[in-house]
C-alpha cells in the first residue's frame, strides 16, 4: 500500500508538470512567433511604403539603398518582386533577375498580406517569410511584392531553453515530490501496519493486544474502537470457557451420581428390592436435573444466536402474573410463605408480549425467590406504570444480596448458596434466561438487595412493546 500511494502521488504530480510545461512551452511559442510576424509585416510595409516612388521607374539603386538602410543590423533578408515575379531587389544578391515564385508572393500580388513559417532543412532551423503587396497610390494597381525572410534561430533557441529547465525543474520536482510521497505514505500507512498486526494477534487469540490511541484523527477514533472490539471479545472468551467449565462441572455432577448409582448396584450381591427402588429413586431424580440442565441450555443457546424470535401477541399482564402464582403457591405453602400480588394499575391494557417467555421469566424470578425465602416469609408480585414501561416487581423478605454479588446473579450457573442450590434442583441458569427473555422484549430487569433485607426484582417491559426488532431480525 505504502508503495502503490508513492507511485499514485508520483504520477499524479508528474504528468502534472509535464502538462504543464507543454502548455507553458505552447503559450510561449505562440506569443514569440507572433510578436516577430507583427514586427515582419511592419517593416515589410515600411519598404513598401520607401520603394513605391522607385519602383515604377525602376530605379534600382534607390531601391536598394533604401531598402538596405532598412535592414542593416536586422539579419533579415529582403526581396523586391514585380507582378511578373522577376527579382528586382535581393539583399543578398542570390536571386537578382531571376522568377521567384511562392504561395504567399502569388497571394500578395492578388492583394493580400500573407506569412508562413517554413523548415530550413541546410541550415536546420525555422524561417518565417512574409509578403506584402506595393501599391500604386491613385490606381491601386499591384505593381511590385516586398517578400521578407527571417530566421527564427534566436527564438528557437529561447524556446529550447525554457523547454530545458522547465522539463529540469519538473525532474526536481518529482524527485522531491517523491522523498515526500514516501514520507507522507510512512504517515499514513504506518498505523495500518499497527492495525494489520494487532488484527494477527487477535486472530491467533491474543486479546490482551491493545492498540496506541494517538491525537484525535480518524485513525484514533479506529483504535479506540478497535480496542473496544478487542475487549468485548477478550470478555466473550472469558465468558465462553467460564461457560464451558460450568456446564461441564454441571453435567459432571449429576453423571458421576449416576455412576456410583449404578455402581452400587452393580456391586452389591442380591439387593433388595427395597434398596433398588430407593436407588433407581435417586436416579430418576439425577436424570430429572440432567434433563433439566440440557433442556435450559438449549433455551439460552436458542436466545443467543438470535434465532428465538418473540411470538407476540395482545396479553392480559395480570392474568399471566396470576397463573404465576397460582402454578407456585404449593412451593410457597410447603414452606409457610405468603406468596399474593399487589397490583397498582386495575384492569391495565393488553400488551404486545410472547407469553410463554415472559411467563418462564416471572417463574423464574418467583421460584427463585421463594427458595432463598425463609419459612414464615413473603413473595410479592406488584404490577404499575412508569412512563412508556410496565413494571412488574417480584420482592421477598429474605436474606438478601449482598451488594458484591449482585453484578453476578445473572451469570450463568451463578449461585449464591451452591449446596442450597442443588437441594431444591436449581441449575443456576434460570435468572439468565429470564433477562434474556426480558432484553428480546427490548426491556431490562434491575435488581435491588440489602443483605438480610431481600431483594426487589423490577422488569420493565415497554407498554406497547413490539419486541426488539434488531434481535428478532438476526
Amino acid at each position: 500500500m505504502r508503495w502503490s500511494m508513492m507511485a499514485t502521488y508520483i504520477i499524479v504530480i508528474a504528468t502534472t508538470l509535464v502538462l504543464m510545461s507543454i502548455y507553458i512551452i505552447g503559450v510561449l511559442s505562440e506569443n514569440l512567433y507572433e510578436n516577430e510576424q507583427i514586427k515582419l509585416f511592419a517593416k515589410a510595409n515600411i519598404m513598401a511604403d520607401t520603394v513605391l516612388p522607385y519602383i515604377s521607374v525602376e530605379n534600382t539603386t534607390a531601391i536598394e539603398d533604401y531598402t538596405s538602410q532598412l535592414l542593416i543590423g536586422t539579419g533579415i533578408r529582403g526581396i523586391v518582386v514585380n507582378p511578373s515575379y522577376k527579382v528586382v531587389f535581393d539583399s543578398n544578391k542570390e536571386l537578382d533577375g531571376k522568377v521567384l515564385m511562392r504561395d504567399i508572393i502569388k497571394s500578395a500580388s492578388e492583394g493580400e498580406q500573407a506569412h508562413t513559417v517554413l523548415k530550413d532543412d541546410t541550415l536546420d532551423n525555422n524561417m518565417m517569410t512574409v509578403a506584402v503587396p506595393v501599391v500604386q497610390k491613385g490606381g491601386g494597381n499591384i505593381i511590385a511584392v516586398i517578400y521578407l525572410v527571417e530566421s527564427l534561430v534566436d527564438i528557437d533557441n529561447t524556446i529550447g531553453h525554457v523547454k530545458m529547465n522547465l522539463y529540469l525543474f519538473s525532474g526536481l520536482i518529482s524527485i522531491l515530490i517523491a522523498f515526500l510521497s514516501y514520507g507522507m505514505s510512512y504517515i499514513v500507512t504506518s498505523p495500518v501496519d499497527e492495525f494489520i498486526d494487532a488484527a494477527k494477534e487477535i486472530s491467533k487469540g491474543n486479546f490482551e493486544k491493545r492498540i496506541k490511541v494517538k491525537g484525535h484523527n480518524e485513525f484514533a477514533q479506529l483504535a479506540m474502537m478497535m480496542n473496544y472490539m478487542t475487549s468485548e471479545l477478550g470478555n466473550l472468551e472469558d465468558n465462553r470457557k467460564k461457560f464451558v467449565s460450568d456446564a461441564s462441572h454441571e453435567l459432571k455432577t449429576p453423571l458421576a451420581t449416576i455412576k456410583l448409582i449404578c455402581d452400587s448396584i452393580v456391586s452389591t450381591p442380591d439387593p433388595a428390592p427395597e434398596m433398588i427402588r430407593d436407588f433407581l429413586g435417586d436416579l430418576s431424580e439425577e436424570v430429572d436435573r440432567l434433563s433439566r440442565i440440557v433442556e435450559r441450555l438449549l433455551k439460552l443457546t436458542r436466545l443467543d444466536s438470535g434465532k428465538s424470535v418473540p411470538k407476540l401477541e395482545k396479553t392480559d399482564v395480570c392474568m399471566l402474573l396470576n397463573s404465576v402464582v397460582k402454578k407456585l403457591t404449593p412451593n410457597a405453602n410447603a414452606k409457610d410463605i405468603v406468596l399474593y400480588t399487589d397490583y397498582k394499575i386495575e384492569n391495565p391494557p393488553p400488551v404486545m408480549l410472547d407469553y410463554d417467555k415472559i411467563w418462564e421469566a416471572i417463574y423464574n424470578i418467583t421460584d427463585n425467590a421463594i427458595k432463598y425465602t425463609g419459612e414464615g416469609g413473603f413473595v410479592k408480585i406488584g404490577l404499575s406504570k412508569e412512563g412508556k414501561n410496565i413494571v412488574i416487581q417480584i420482592e421477598d423478605n429474605g436474606p438478601g444480596i449482598p451488594l458484591a454479588e449482585q453484578e453476578h446473579v445473572f451469570d450463568r450457573f451463578y449461585r449464591l448458596d451452591d449446596s442450597r442450590a442443588r437441594e431444591t434442583g436449581g441449575t443456576g441458569l434460570g435468572l439468565a434466561i429470564a433477562k434474556e427473555a426480558v432484553i428480546l422484549h427490548g426491556g431490562e430487569i434491575k435488581l435491588s438487595s440489602e443483605e438480610g433485607l431481600g431483594c426487589v426484582f423490577s422488569v420493565y417491559i415497554p407498554a406497547n412493546a413490539e419486541g426488539d426488532v434488531s434481535r428478532q431480525k438476526i
